[in-house]
């Protein structure tokens, strides 16, 4: 009997599924769409990013409900990240630097002493290549890939990484992360830095709009927003979304930063309530957000084990779409990804893969539209 290794399985289906059909040079960045009926979605492969999601509002008015940019071009100096594709490994890891099965890792410090979203050259900071584009299809999709060296930004292992954009029925937009090592154990966490605005990209803040977070604790931070290690609950603090709040008023709730340069505003780590770690592929609702003069309703769910919640607060001086102005909490960012620097804390789940366990996540985008929120 024919024994085929679970590493095997895994290469040959990468080479079935990631190989391009036609290589564009990574010089060669385009716009690519996706459409169901008045649902359509835009994106591009520099960084794999989200460009625009339209669908009519409760007017019937045909709604971007994303920041972003015009032109292709304008996403190589996108230092804000809208709509990208952060990896290796989302959000911040301390003093760019972790251990694993006894090596040192140096990362590229691009945040002070620290690591943000990849490093500087991350997955959010290069041109990814067409692997698949469906628009005619039942479900159309397209899927981007994007080879990560041995040492890449300091992380270790080849990797390949796959991201697949699809309309699903009903007005359901889901967006499938993988990503496997050909040989050392490495961290991965990968994320999608869509700001939100379901009144529309063009709307102004983002205060009106309501959210609920399906999440009772949040990963504690330092004044610098490293996590500290420790989970703390925000039951009845400004920091809960259990119930729909106007983001707005939990805004002006919060107290002033330390750092006087700084926006009031969240960007913090929830840990979601219904996460399992022996349930890894399991979907858990997220967040519900919902505008009320849209009416436009957006359900996340995720396999992730929580989400960075992240209100804009250092965005200005940034035109986008249209000659729009984005100011501080012109979008909201729902980041499901994997515990913040969870190299560096036992206690966290795992962010590592291998060449038997590799790296998956899926997002689910369902919108609606509502009378009221």
């Amino acid at each position: 009997m024919l024994k085929v290794s679970v590493s095997m399985l895994l290469f040959l289906y990468f080479i079935c599924f990631a190989i391009p059909e036609s290589v564009n040079g990574y010089d060669d960045l385009q716009f690519y769409e996706i459409k169901s009926g008045n649902f359509s979605v835009n994106v591009t492969n520099f960084a794999a990013s989200l460009v625009s999601v339209k669908l009519p509002n409760k007017h019937g008015i045909l709604t971007d409900v994303i920041l972003g940019y015009d032109t292709v071009d304008e996403y190589k100096n996108n230092d804000k990240n809208l709509g990208a594709v952060i990896g290796r490994v989302a959000n911040r890891i301390r003093d760019a630097h972790f251990s694993l099965n006894g090596t040192q890792y140096n990362l590229d410090r691009n945040s002070g002493n620290n690591s943000i979203n990849g490093g500087s050259k991350g997955f959010s900071r290069v041109a990814w290549e067409l692997a698949k584009h469906k628009p005619d299809s039942k479900t159309p999709y397209i899927t981007f890939t994007l080879y990560s060296p041995d040492g890449d930004q300091g992380y270790p292992g080849d990797v390949t990484a796959n991201v697949t954009y699809t309309i699903n029925e009903n007005y359901t937009l889901s967006i499938d992360m993988k990503a496997i090592t050909a040989n050392k154990p490495t961290p991965i966490s990968m994320a999608t830095h869509a700001y939100w605005n379901l009144g529309g990209q063009n709307s102004g803040n983002i205060f009106s709009e309501k959210l609920q977070l399906f999440a009772s604790n949040i990963a504690a931070m330092d004044n610098d927003l490293l996590t500290t290690g420790n989970i703390t609950s925000i039951l009845k603090t400004t920091y809960d979304f259990l119930e729909p709040s106007p983001i707005g008023i939990r805004i002006n709730q919060l107290p002033k930063p330390v750092n006087s340069k700084k926006q009031k505003g969240f960007d913090t780590y929830y840990v979601l309530d219904a996460y399992n770690d022996l349930e890894k592929d399991r979907m858990n609702k997220v967040a519900v957000l919902c505008e009320e003069k849209s009416g436009i309703r957006m359900d996340l769910s995720s396999n992730a084990p929580g989400l960075q919640l992240y209100t804009a607060n250092n965005l200005k001086n940034l035109t986008g779409k249209g000659g729009v102005e984005y100011k501080p909490y012109a979008g909201v960012c729902l980041e499901t990804q994997s515990f913040p620097d969870a190299v560096n804390h036992q206690n966290f789940p795992s962010s590592i893969i291998t060449k038997e366990t590799p790296y998956s996540q899926t997002i689910s985008l369902s919108f609606s539209t509502n009378l009221q929120c």
